[in-house]
C-alpha cells in the first residue's frame, strides 16, 4: 500500500496546461488521491446517499431546467469555448442532475458515492482507478492524435478527441475527453478498486470554499471505506503557487 508521500508525490505530477486557464483563468481543479478503499458493489449507505442527492436534484430543479444551475450554465459556456455543443455533450454535472430526476445509476460502492457527492454540491466530480494510471494526471488541449479507450454498441474501440478539445490524459492516452464528458474505459472505477484518483471541476461562481467543502465531504465519507484508507489532496489553479496542499 502506497505511503501518503506517494500519493502526494504522485499528485504533485499533475498539471493544467497554460492553453487550458487561458480558455478559462477562472478553472480550479481538486484533485484527491486515495488509496486503502475497501471495494465493492453498490450497498446501502451509497444506496442512502443516491437517494439524498435525488431529492436534492429534484428540489433543485423546481426553479428550472438543468442548464440554468449557476454552474452548469457556466460549464456550457465553457464546452462551447473549445467548439463542443452543450446540448449534445454535456458535462457531467449536467447530466447527473438530468437523470436525478427519474433516478441516479447504481454502479458500484466508490462511483454511486461520488457521483452523489457531485449532484449534492453541483460540482463535476470524476473517479479514476488509480492503480491503472500510467503516469501524472495532465489536463490539455488535445492535439486530435490521442488515443481514447471507450466502448461502442458493446464493442471496445479506440477514438480520438478534437483537436483543441480540453481532456485529462496520462503517459498512455485520454482518461477523459471534454473536461468532464466521459471517461475511459481503462481507468474507471470498479468493484475491484482499492487506490482512486478523484477530480473536482470548478468555474466561477463556485467558490474556494465551496469546492474545499465538497473535497472535505467527499473525503470523510471515502475514509469510512476501510480502517487504513488515506488521502492526499493538491489544488491546482490559474496564477497560483505551483503546489498548494491541505
Amino acid at each position: 500500500m502506497p505511503e501518503l508521500d506517494m500519493l502526494q508525490e504522485f499528485l504533485d505530477g499533475g498539471q493544467v496546461d497554460p492553453a487550458v486557464f487561458a480558455l478559462r483563468p477562472d478553472y480550479r481543479a481538486l484533485l484527491l488521491a486515495v488509496d486503502g478503499l475497501v471495494p465493492g458493489p453498490s450497498d446501502h449507505a451509497s444506496e442512502e446517499m443516491l437517494q439524498a442527492a435525488e431529492s436534492a436534484a429534484r428540489e433543485l430543479l423546481t426553479d428550472g431546467p438543468a442548464e440554468q444551475v449557476p454552474h452548469v450554465a457556466a460549464w456550457r459556456e465553457a464546452y462551447q469555448g473549445f467548439g463542443a455543443k452543450p446540448s449534445r455533450t454535456r458535462n457531467s454535472l449536467e447530466a447527473l442532475l438530468r437523470r436525478a430526476v427519474s433516478g441516479l445509476p447504481r454502479v458500484n460502492r466508490l462511483t454511486d458515492l461520488y457521483n452523489a457527492v457531485s449532484v449534492l454540491h453541483q460540482i463535476p466530480l470524476g473517479g479514476e482507478d488509480l492503480n491503472r494510471y500510467s503516469g501524472a494526471p495532465r489536463l490539455v488541449r488535445a492535439t486530435g492524435t490521442e488515443p481514447f479507450d471507450t466502448s461502442a454498441d458493446g464493442a471496445a474501440v479506440i477514438e480520438h478527441p478534437e483537436p483543441g478539445e480540453v481532456v485529462w490524459c496520462d503517459d498512455a492516452g485520454v482518461t477523459c475527453r471534454r473536461w468532464n464528458w466521459r471517461q475511459a474505459r481503462r481507468t474507471q472505477l470498479g468493484e475491484d478498486t482499492t487506490a482512486a484518483l478523484f477530480i473536482l471541476d470548478a468555474l466561477e461562481p463556485i467558490a474556494d470554499e465551496a469546492l474545499h467543502a465538497a473535497a472535505e465531504d467527499l473525503a470523510a465519507r471515502l475514509t469510512l471505506l476501510g480502517p487504513d484508507v488515506r488521502v492526499a489532496r493538491r489544488l491546482i489553479a490559474a496564477g497560483s503557487p505551483a503546489n498548494e496542499r491541505d
